[in-house]
């Protein structure tokens, strides 16, 4: 029995990755990915049963990776960390951040379909999802720093998840629009300058 062509799954995902990127999903045409990728049709419905799937094949990586750094940074006992380091947690330190911007960057296509290209698919509100997401983990750094004394401010988290939508737009816009990484790094300056959680949240010992 003859072994399927794998050959040309790569050149099926970088045509979609492109079409994607210039159309977004839902004007991105099946019949111009598979003339791009030079296949016909029929071998691409082999792979993908639909053009949503074909999306969300294009940017699993991206999703993977920021699943994975997410549920790094979740599945902490915050219990065991010591006061110094649960109120480092909200330092805008800029090495940090602009690890963040560079960890992002490396997925740039990826993430750039999910910010703004991926419309009609499951993934149409991942921008607000990502932040739903970030404002449970962040929330209960900020509630066991409360719970300590550590900090003043009594915050909800309604108030945590539309200060967190504010910092997190600082993040995606760049990106949006489409910076070179030397407008990344002046931004990410920027970034580190207007967001002071220890204020914010008021930090006894800040």
């Amino acid at each position: 029995m003859a072994k399927p062509d794998r050959s040309i799954d790569p050149r099926i995902l970088e045509s979609a990755k492109q079409e994607f990127l210039s159309l977004g999903f839902e004007k991105a045409s099946l019949q111009r990915i598979c003339e791009r990728a030079c296949v016909t049709t029929g071998a691409l419905y082999k792979r993908y049963r639909s053009k949503e799937e074909l999306f969300c094949h294009v940017v699993a990586d991206t999703v993977s990776d920021l699943k994975n750094q997410f549920e790094k940074r979740a599945n902490i006992d915050l219990h065991a960390l010591s006061d110094e380091v649960l109120m480092k947690a909200w330092d805008m330190d800029e090495a940090y951040m602009l690890w963040w911007f560079q960890y992002l960057y490396d997925r740039h296509d990826g993430f750039v379909l999910l910010l703004k290209c991926a419309e009609g698919t499951c993934y149409s509100n991942f921008q607000h999802d990502w932040v739903e997401s970030m404002t449970g983990a962040t929330y209960d750094y900020y509630r066991e720093a409360y719970r300590r004394g550590l900090t003043r401010a009594d915050i909800s988290m309604a108030e945590m998840h539309i200060l967190l939508s504010a910092f997190w737009t600082t993040i995606y816009e760049p990106f949006i629009h489409n910076f070179t990484w030397e407008q990344i790094e002046t931004h990410c300056k920027l970034v580190c300058k207007l967001f002071n959680w220890y204020y914010v949240f008021g930090f006894t010992d800040a």
